[in-house]
């Protein structure tokens, strides 16, 4: 591409090497998780939210089980100063969770801040201000040490004001723009802040290191997550909180890796919304853990309802291949995954295994509120047999046999291609129904008698060219003397017939279902269906299903029977 020459690494690695977080397999223990979906997330919003949407928003993170929510920036906007006093005044802020409020190191701002937060039984005040070479630089034209003071000052004026207000405070400092930064001196401005706070074990202070924009791949970030970790002063009475950005795509990435570098803490949102490419997706995150058996400690049980309200709030919408979330996320239209899904599901169900293993399905759907029907497999023209089996099996209980559904398969495809379209369960119910069952032409069953002397001796009528007339056969059972009669009378030859049948329990009682295949004389095997409530009789539908697909196919001459029903 043209000028590439324009950008350079943009970000510093850590003075020291850290790489104690690669010898960790996977995360063991759910961080404390802090939604800024109020703040981070309302801003980036075309039209954000307004009070009351912002109210119902609140109750569906405590409903997932968020314990810490970054409620707004209440000195900035008229609006989120009513909303934080709305929660506060209708004590609608449960004992067990702790809002969070965001200020800049500015006085006036302080002051505003502790006064929306009057009444709060608890609150984390969110101290920040931008330390990176470009912000320093460009924005501020100030020196390090200028920016230091910047945040020193302000780390005293809410030590000032916590003093003055009635409430228990925690306080949390960011560098923004953390990425961009020295290491050595983030650490520095960091440890600065600490020392003016002096955390300890009752009152501990949240560090906050933000990838405000995505610069480095996420070992990197890693790399200075840790280094912050090992060199902050009052480590064991700091809580290590990360805020990744998804700029480059690697939010979700940077978000595991720094916590196996020692981060404690994650500030993310609901599906990854935010500013520009977006925040940390909390959403990703914590099924990523739930998929390697650790419980993420929120709620995400019935991800469709989370869908629905948060695209009606936001007027945002939920991606189809957004992980977890995406209405496409669990869906094959593969032929070989497909047919891989269904075997897996069937050898769950017959081996009995605690821990979930199914082919192309990291977990299952159900457990996130999801549906095995329309939403694992769904049939195109690029779908296999399995898939359509399956869809027919569990849908509508009919169980085709494995070597049947080849057949069908290729009869699905064939509309699906033609069509041009993705078939829904019902179009593949009624392809089935209208191609393979209890065909009727050009030869229809009407009745058969049977005896029993040795052998079994058969009297079939049937209707052709609008004549009814009578076949007799005889052979070791039932269905095998109405065979050899059609083969004899008829004049067909087929061999190597192949016979299933099973009772139809979903949606028609007891209705019984018989397949039936035979092989012409050109190697092709023809499949034919029949559903009676007796047994038999659908065995001998799903025979005359199969001997109308041999003749449509082959274009089959049909010899006029030897026995004319006598009148």
């Amino acid at each position: 591409m043209k000028n590439v020459n324009k950008y350079s690494r943009g970000y510093d690695m850590p003075p020291v090497k850290s790489l104690k977080w690669t010898e960790k397999q996977y995360i063991t223990e759910a961080p404390t998780w802090c939604s800024v979906d109020l703040r981070d997330g309302n801003q980036a919003l075309v039209v954000p939210m307004n009070l009351e949407e912002k109210l119902e928003y609140f109750q569906m993170l405590l409903q997932v089980g968020f314990k810490e929510i970054e409620v707004g920036f209440p000195a900035a906007s008229e609006t989120e100063y009513a909303f934080l006093r709305k929660l506060i005044d209708e004590n609608l802020i449960p004992d067990d969770v702790t809002i969070q409020v965001l200020t800049q190191s500015r006085e006036h701002i302080i002051k505003k801040t502790f006064e929306a937060l009057q009444g709060a039984k608890k609150a984390v005040v969110h101290l920040y201000n931008s330390t990176s070479v470009a912000q320093r630089e460009q924005v501020f034209r100030k020196s390090k040490e200028e920016i230091i003071d910047i945040a020193v000052a302000g780390a005293k004026m809410l030590k000032k004001y916590a003093a003055e207000t009635e409430g228990q405070f925690q306080f949390q400092y960011s560098p923004e723009s953390f990425t961009g930064t020295e290491m050595e001196f983030a650490l520095e401005i960091c440890n600065k802040v600490l020392d003016i706070w002096q955390p300890t074990a009752d009152n501990k202070v949240i560090i906050n290191l933000p990838a405000t924009v995505s610069m480095s791949m996420p070992h990197v970030y890693a790399s200075q997550i840790e280094y912050m970790s090992d060199h902050l002063s009052y480590r064991e009475h700091v809580i290590l909180s990360l805020h990744p950005h998804n700029d480059r795509g690697t939010g979700v990435a940077d978000a595991e890796l720094g916590m196996l570098a020692g981060a404690q803490r994650v500030e993310g949102t609901l599906f990854g919304n935010g500013e520009r490419t977006g925040n940390v997706d909390i959403v990703t995150l914590a099924l990523n853990m739930f998929s390697h058996g650790v419980d993420p400690k929120l709620h995400f049980e019935n991800i469709p309802a989370i869908i629905s309200k948060y695209e009606r709030l936001t007027r945002m919408k939920v991606h189809e291949r957004h992980p977890y979330g995406g209405e496409l996320v669990f869906t094959a239209f593969s032929g070989s995954h497909q047919d891989a899904i269904a075997k897996g599901m069937k050898w769950r169900e017959e081996e009995e295994r605690q821990y979930w293993t199914v082919p192309y399905l990291l977990i299952d759907p159900m457990d996130i509120g999801r549906e095995y029907e329309g939403d694992i497999i769904r049939i195109n023209s690029q779908s296999g047999k399995g898939g359509i089996g399956y869809i027919l099996q569990q849908k509508y209980g009919i169980d085709l046999p494995i070597e049947m559904r080849e057949s069908f398969g290729y009869s699905v495809k064939n509309v699906s291609d033609h069509q041009h379209k993705e078939l829904m369960p019902n179009d593949i119910y009624d392809i089935f129904m209208k191609e393979y069952v209890n065909l009727h032409s050009p030869v229809e069953f009407i009745r058969y008698q049977s005896t029993q002397n040795g052998h079994y001796e058969t009297l079939v009528s049937i209707r052709m060219n609008n004549e009814e007339l009578e076949l007799k056969g005889v052979g070791n059972g039932r269905l095998d003397a109405i065979s050899n009669a059609i083969q004899t009378k008829l004049g067909i030859d087929y061999t190597d017939l192949v016979y299933k049948q099973h009772a139809l329990e979903i949606g028609s009682g007891s209705k019984a279902v018989s397949y039936v295949g035979i092989t012409a004389k050109d190697g092709t095997v023809n499949w034919g269906c029949g559903m009676d409530d007796d047994i038999m009789t659908s065995s001998v539908k799903a025979l005359f299903s199969a001997v109308n697909k041999m003749i449509s196919n082959i274009q089959l001459p049909v010899e006029k029977p030897y026995y004319p029903l006598k009148k």
